[in-house]
């Protein structure tokens, strides 16, 4: 199983911007940290993608049709506006997990309007670094439900 991990705008910041809120951690650091696990779990294979071009996530995202299994995805603010993303997703043809650090529900008001979510097959938030592998973790199961490992 090959799943690729996708992060959007600003989150090259992890570690730097907002510790109280992010940690110190840098996104490379927790990126790797799921990669070593992932190499544990047999079969599994996780990439990762980074940027801050909406653009360039959008072309990652249709590229992975052809390579991976399913998406677990990061994209910061876009989530909360980005409808472009959101049809990018929708039309992808791949299973998406949104995932975010924090609990956005907790958060400002204008971050619990969420624009990619419903277009995902589920989402984890408020867990910190652990999303990430929660993510892997959840569409594990979900492939493996609709048959695809």
């Amino acid at each position: 199983m090959k799943i690729l991990i996708m992060n959007g705008i600003n989150l090259c910041m992890v570690g730097v911007r907002e510790p109280a809120k992010y940690g110190n951690k840098t996104l490379d650091g927790i990126l790797s940290d799921v990669k070593e696990w992932a190499k544990g779990v047999n079969g599994l294979c996780v990439d990762t993608f980074t940027t801050n071009f909406e653009g360039e996530f959008v072309e990652k995202l249709y590229a992975a049709r052809d390579t991976y299994d399913g998406i677990v995805m990061n994209c910061g603010a876009w989530s909360h506006y980005s409808i472009g993303v959101r049809d990018a997703v929708a039309g992808c043809g791949l299973p998406c997990v949104d995932v975010h650090m924090t609990n956005v529900y907790a958060r400002e008001e204008f971050r619990h309007n969420q624009v990619i979510a419903p277009v995902c097959v589920g989402q984890v938030s408020g867990f910190g670094e652990d999303v990430y592998k929660l993510g892997v973790e959840a569409l594990i199961t979900y492939l493996s439900k609709k048959g695809n490992t």
